[in-house]
């Protein structure tokens, strides 16, 4: 289902106004259905990678990383797995779906293709997915747009939600060795995020955390070390706090 001008306005945690505005401008896509505007999944995730990949061009990406992230509640580490706080479920939202997923090391392939094809025999089977079908789900969103965002990252998804859970599931996927993958800042991929939500609006919170920790020079040092799974768990439950602090 398309979002409709409030879903994209508490997505983005900004105003109705402001989505209204950058509608007028042409900042943002969206189309009119009966007087009233729409907004395509497809084409706002697309959008918002774009906007990450530009950082350098303040004009092109009309909202900071700050209005992304709402302000995160003070919960140990049970408590945020088992029982997210009410209207919550963007809070440490990008630690509860790695937790949920797992890290796979040195995934053989020469091409986007191939790694992508290798890593679902590994992530789908426990998923309870079946791995051709998912891979081809898949090379299909890449061939619309590769979703790589930058510095080495990338995040595979389908256009379809395979998962039927109230629950997000990212997998962490590091390629025997960096791929090319058709970036736009022209730099090989070496961290895969498998990115597999069941809701539109979450799915995008989560893309939208991933394009910024692909921004965070800290994170990609981090992540270049190719770290285990506690130790990635540990640094983005503490990197989901800092947002926190920002905003406040």
């Amino acid at each position: 289902m398309d979002l409709k001008i409030r879903d994209v306005a508490q997505l983005l945690n900004v105003s109705e106004t402001t989505i209204r505005r950058w509608i007028v401008s042409g900042v943002i896509p969206a189309y009119r259905l009966r007087s009233q505007y729409r907004f395509s999944r497809i084409e706002i995730e697309n959008w918002m990678m774009r906007c990450k990949l530009t950082q350098d061009d303040p004009g092109f990406r009309p909202f900071s990383e700050a209005q992304i992230y709402p302000v995160l509640s003070e919960k140990n580490e049970e408590n945020l797995l088992n029982n997210p706080p009410r209207g919550g479920m963007q809070q440490f939202s990008l630690y509860r779906a790695m937790h949920k997923g797992d890290i796979y090391f040195d995934v053989p392939g020469e091409t986007k293709e191939e790694v992508i094809k290798s890593a679902m025999k590994l992530v789908a089977p426990p998923l309870g997915l079946d791995a051709d079908v998912i891979t081809e789900l898949l090379l299909d969103r890449e061939n619309l747009m590769p979703t790589a965002l930058n510095h080495g990252i990338a995040v595979p998804h389908t256009r379809d939600f395979l998962l039927q859970e109230p629950f997000d599931v990212i997998a962490t996927v590091f390629p025997k060795k960096p791929i090319e993958y058709g970036a736009l800042d022209g730099k090989p991929v070496h961290t895969l995020f498998f990115l597999l939500s069941g809701t539109d609006k979450r799915h995008l919170h989560l893309l939208a955390k991933l394009a910024h920790l692909s921004s965070s020079s800290e994170g990609m040092a981090m992540l270049q070390k190719r770290p285990e799974k506690a130790s990635l768990l540990s640094y983005v439950k503490d990197w989901e706090a800092k947002i926190r602090q920002q905003t406040e």
